[in-house]
């Protein structure tokens, strides 16, 4: 008893004036982390194939620091709802986000131009390339200031494909007057061949073609199942490949410039990490809900050549011309983002 007051007596001592408490933080900066930071970030529905960049992202960065830097992903929507994340952002309710561009064009004009119908993004690797080229660009940077963002990964997403119920669309006219929920460049696209696009939110597309309020949705594959479109729907289709919808993960300026040097570097270093996930869990998504597909009798619809070849003539151009024309009158340089795209994609893909 006798032997162990000396060290109680330190333990006191320390505690009262702040000797080991202090050894350990000066561990702590010696190390370059800084203090503790927790961060927050909000998404919206379920872990899934999505979040899987972000949750490697936030493994990363948690092992990287010693468990000195910690993103908690809160999901559900539970901190903010999809559409208002970026306001979040803006007003620092929470250090991290996801959102998808096409929520609020308005408000991130140049990052959608990664959202126009039928760009040359022909993997996941090629997508990585033109999102991170586009959102390193001073325009984009400059715009993601305003709402004090900064936008850190994509969520890289595949091309996308509809699913929906009742009458198939077995050519592409069959589409006309169809009531689609299909975001950005894909919405305008399927306007050019007489389909209604509306913008609902993926968490509220189950209950928009349950209800006949929408005829059928684009998401990735996997985002179906994810949604549980499946379950409501008879068809889908397994060909056109329109594009995608551009989701960041996004910083807030605040927040981000407050880390220190070591942990700038560690969320930067995880960003791959991100990325390796994401292609990861979509290739296996593939193969673990196309016989969920098949089991539900799911009728596939395929497109002929001549087609596609038709929808791209007359969606492709016409659309990127007119987001041209609208970001232009934004004070983006529209022509140089689409080059950016173009260039990037076609670099990547040797």
């Amino acid at each position: 008893m006798k032997k162990s007051l000396p060290l109680l007596s330190l333990l006191t001592v320390g505690l009262i004036f702040g000797g080991p408490v202090d050894s350990v933080k000066t561990s702590a900066l010696a190390a370059g982390h800084g203090k503790k930071v927790s961060w927050n970030l909000s998404t919206w529905g379920k872990r899934r194939a999505f979040t899987e960049g972000i949750e490697a992202v936030s493994a990363y960065v948690a092992d990287k620091s010693d468990g000195h830097f910690t993103i908690k992903i809160n999901y559900g929507g539970t901190l903010s709802k999809p559409r208002e994340n970026l306001d979040g952002i803006s007003l620092g309710a929470f250090e991290a986000a996801t959102f998808c561009a096409s929520y609020h064009a308005d408000k991130n004009k140049a990052v959608t131009v990664l959202e126009l119908p039928f760009l040359p993004i022909t993997s996941g690797d090629v997508q990585k390339a033109a999102d991170l080229a586009v959102y390193n660009h001073p325009a984009t940077i400059k715009e993601m200031k305003k709402w004090n963002a900064k936008l850190l990964m994509s969520a890289a997403l595949p091309q996308y494909e509809f699913m929906g119920r009742g009458k198939e669309p077995r050519t592409l006219a069959d589409f006309k007057g169809m009531r689609v929920r299909a975001l950005g460049g894909i919405g305008k696209a399927m306007k050019v061949i007489g389909a209604v696009p509306t913008t609902v939110t993926a968490p509220e597309t189950y209950r928009a073609i349950e209800t006949g309020t929408v005829d059928a949705a684009a998401f990735a594959f996997y985002s179906h199942f994810s949604y549980k479109i499946n379950e409501v729907s008879t068809w889908r289709t397994t060909n056109l490949s329109p594009g995608s919808v551009n989701c960041p993960m996004v910083v807030n300026i605040d927040a981000y410039n407050s880390l220190s040097d070591k942990n700038k570097k560690i969320l930067t270093d995880a960003v791959d990490a991100g990325y390796s996930a994401l292609f990861k869990a979509y290739s296996a998504s593939i193969d673990k809900y196309t016989p969920v597909a098949e089991k539900q009798g799911i009728k596939k619809i395929t497109y002929t050549s001549a087609e596609l070849d038709a929808f791209r003539k007359a969606a492709a151009q016409p659309v990127w011309d007119q987001w041209i024309k609208e970001a232009n009158a934004v004070g983006l340089p529209a022509q140089e983002l689409l080059d950016l795209v173009l260039k990037t994609a076609k670099e990547a893909s040797k």
